[in-house]
Order: structure tokens, then sequence, then C-alpha cells
């Protein structure tokens, strides 16, 4: 794919985020790109590496990016942590931007935009690799990077929901992203989603996303279409699908019941 396929790619997705559009993700934590390809053929907005939970390294993250962007899909790795030793290989692998996990503060923010942004946003460092088509394209990608980029920040606790206004307000911030399980287990309610608390935890957030016109979303593992509705009337405008991880797992565990009855 060309370099301003690359930017097109890139700058729809921002647009996407900014104005609150609808939006489905699909969610891969297998390394093997033909998982990529396959789900990349849905009518899906992005793909989203789960480089958290997962054993994907960087050199693999680069074959999914690439795999995704080949199909006119763009790519948003979730690192395994906010250092700048790991942002630095998956940002250089030309992904169009992160989600980043559990974000408490405004200090971690600030320092997550410091190793995300060239200045005089950030300080990324300007290396050349595959983001910069190997040296085909480097001035492009320095000049279009700090506009054209994804951040979407991850509220995951109870620290992170008590600073939700300072976080999501940030102009370098393009959208919040719910981690159900690890809020709901902030709050004292692991995976009790129907819990008084943990709806008025994502109605604070989703208020607050549309008073400052970010996105919000929220990872769905059963899918089912009443589920979506259900998610996106409470204020949800991107839902990440599953993953590769739980689609096969159902497989497993429906299909082993067959093969029980059937012994």
């Amino acid at each position: 794919m060309m370099s301003d396929n690359l930017l097109k790619l890139r700058n729809n997705l921002k647009k996407k985020f900014r104005s609150r559009k609808k939006m489905f993700g699909g969610w891969i934590s297998y390394s093997h790109p033909s998982i990529t390809e396959t789900f990349a053929r849905m009518d899906i907005d992005f793909i989203a590496i789960d480089m958290e939970h997962s054993t994907i390294s960087s050199q693999e993250a680069q074959r999914i990016i690439s795999s995704s962007q080949g199909l006119n899909i763009p790519c948003l790795p979730r690192p395994v942590s906010q250092s700048n030793d790991i942002f630095k290989p998956i940002l250089e692998s030309g992904c169009d931007g992160l989600i980043v996990s559990t974000v408490e503060n405004t200090d971690q923010l600030d320092s997550i935009i410091y190793n995300f942004k060239y200045p005089p946003l950030g300080k990324r460092p300007f290396g050349v690799n595959r983001a910069q088509g190997y040296g085909h394209n480097t001035d492009d990608y320095y000049n279009n990077w700090n506009n054209s980029s994804s951040l979407i920040i991850q509220i995951e606790n109870v620290e992170g929901l008590e600073n939700s206004e300072a976080l999501i307000k940030n102009k370098n911030v393009d959208g919040v992203m719910i981690g159900p399980y690890d809020l709901s287990g902030s709050l004292g309610i692991p995976g009790d989603f129907k819990n008084r608390k943990y709806e008025n935890a994502c109605k604070k957030i989703i208020s607050l996303s549309k008073k400052y016109k970010k996105s919000c979303g929220t990872q769905i593992t059963n899918i089912t279409k009443d589920l979506i509705i259900y998610n996106n009337k409470l204020g949800f405008n991107f839902i990440v699908l599953a993953s590769d991880l739980f689609v096969l797992t159902d497989w497993a565990k429906n299909t082993n019941n067959i093969i029980q009855k059937l012994k």
C-alpha cells in the first residue's frame, strides 16, 4: 500500500473517533497473520492487537499490522506496558495508533503522549523503519503522524475513574475504552456488569466522552445483536467484538459438549 493510502486510512480512522461514529473493532490475541486476514475481511473499522495479555512480540505485531493494512483496515496495538522501550518498536512497525491500558492520571498520560508524538507535542525519536516506508516516505510520515495517529486510552480502575475528566479532555486523546473486567474488579464487583456501581461508572465516562467529543468504547466477548444494541444505547459508540481467542475457545467448548454427548 502506498504512503498516501496509509495516510488516508489513518486520517479516516481518526475522523471516525473524533466524530463518535458507530464503529466495530476486531481483537487479535494469536500471532499468525492468517487470523488477522480473516478478521480484516469483515466490515470492521479497525483491528486491535492484544499485546498486553498475549505472547505476541514486536516482530509478530509488525506482521499483523502489515496484514491488516494490506486489506485496508487500520491497526491499533495495545502494548504490554506504557514504557517507551515497548512503544518504540511498535510505532516503528507502522501502526495507526495505540490503545494504552490502565491510564490512571495525567502524569501517566503526559508520559504516554511524550513517547507517542513527535516534537513539538512529544519526544518520539526520528527513526526509520516500516512506518516511514523504510526511508521512501520519511518526511511525509514525520509531518503527518501527530495529526493523523489515534490515541485511545483505557480507564480500568477507580483511580482512572476519579481522574477521568482530566484524562478525557486532553486534546491529544481521541477516545477512551473501558476495561469491563478490570473496572468492575476495581469497584469490588468483578464481572457484575449489571451492577449499579459499574453502570454509574460507565455513564460517567460516556457522559464525559460526549462532552469533550471523544469516542467511547468497550469490549464484549459474547457477541449477540441484543448485547451490541444494549451497549450502543448505553452510549458506547465503538465496540471491540470478542477476539480470536474467545471465538476459538467457544467453538472448542461447544464442540466438546457435542463429543461428550455422543461418546
